[in-house]
């Protein structure tokens, strides 16, 4: 009995497929648990579809993939001096945000971060004449973007980059090839008109890996069913029960991710009552479950444990039986599966 993760893989691929078409030379992102899926799987899937580069978030993650992939490995956290040493094969490709970063890497292959309006790390615009000096003892793979994702003032993407490009060209540092990230296909189709002469690659992960939500779902098997009356006492904190109903065993904790939730960015008034209402019953221990029964998400019975999850199933509700399979809505890139399951 297993929390799992089913893929339709026929349809899964057919949207990778889509994304690779739009984006020529695109680098796919295999970081953190790799979006859910396992670096291992990510790996052989970017092999397959004949990536020559994958990105990874880190060196440590460099040094795992480094035996599942054989092209080069772009790692996306930037160098710094003093960062504990990994040994690393040559096709490792480092990313420096930094004049001082570059001089620290002679002889290594580098990508250089410029300062975008994300404003997380990056050479800024008066320190490009510094670099002259610094990329003649590293090799050059590169300058990369990384850009936000949603622009509320309205400003462009596509004229960021311009604006950068303009900047790099004015500085007479070389141009053949500039990493981006968030950028839309035709975006991207725009930058490579107006500069032919430069190779365009997007770094994509969440995009070409879960773009197609219907191609994915969690589903946690039912372990144990248990009949419950209104006033029963339960659990570790021995709660009573509101009503009649189950008290369901699932397959799914905290050492999956479930009941893990990030803090989100919220715009308009709905979505601020909505918060305000789950942490107003959040504080009367009234949380709601990623599980689906009978067509609706079930509340905790309590906080999930670390490998099972205990719902309260009401008794209008059809009784769960145990080997029944529950959906589980859950953040992929916040998941480990007990077992991945192709269709």
């Amino acid at each position: 009995m297993a929390l799992s993760l089913y893929v339709d893989t026929a349809r899964w691929r057919a949207h990778q497929k889509t994304v690779i078409d739009q984006f020529p030379g695109v680098i796919p992102v295999c970081k953190g648990n790799g979006y859910g899926f396992g670096h291992e799987r990510l790996a052989d899937e970017a092999a397959r579809f004949g990536a020559d580069m994958l990105a990874v978030g880190t060196t440590y993650e460099a040094a795992r993939i480094k035996d599942w992939f054989g092209g080069d490995l772009l790692v996306l956290t930037p160098f710094r001096r003093g960062e504990e040493p990994v040994p690393l094969p040559d096709r490792v490709v480092r990313s420096v945000s930094s004049v001082d970063g570059v001089h620290a890497l002679v002889g290594a292959r580098v990508v250089i971060e410029c300062m975008s309006s994300m404003k997380r790390h990056g050479v800024r615009e008066e320190e490009l004449p510094q670099l002259h000096s610094a990329i003649e003892d590293v090799r050059l793979e590169g300058f990369a973007l990384h850009l936000p994702l949603d622009r509320p003032d309205g400003t462009d993407a596509v004229e960021e980059v311009i604006g950068w490009m303009d900047r790099l060209r004015a500085a007479r540092l070389p141009l053949h090839t500039m990493f981006v990230s968030h950028l839309r296909a035709e975006e991207q189709a725009r930058l490579q008109q107006q500069f032919p002469q430069t190779r365009f690659r997007a770094r994509i992960g969440t995009r070409l890996w879960l773009g197609d939500h219907e191609a994915t779902q969690y589903r946690g098997a039912v372990l144990d069913v248990t009949r419950v009356a209104k006033g029963d006492r339960f659990g570790y904190r021995q709660q009573k029960a509101a009503s009649d109903g189950w008290l369901v065993v699932v397959a799914g904790g905290t050492s999956h991710g479930v009941g893990l939730e990030a803090p989100k960015a919220m715009h308009g008034v709905m979505p601020r009552a909505k918060g305000v209402a789950r942490a107003g019953l959040a504080t009367v221990n009234r949380n709601l479950s990623p599980f689906v029964w009978a067509g609706k998400q079930r509340w905790f019975a309590e906080p999930p444990h670390m490998q099972v999850s205990i719902l309260f199933v009401p008794s209008d509700a059809e009784e769960p039986r145990v080997g029944d399979e529950l959906v589980a809505h859950l953040r992929h890139t916040t998941t480990q599966f007990d077992r991945l399951v192709e269709r």
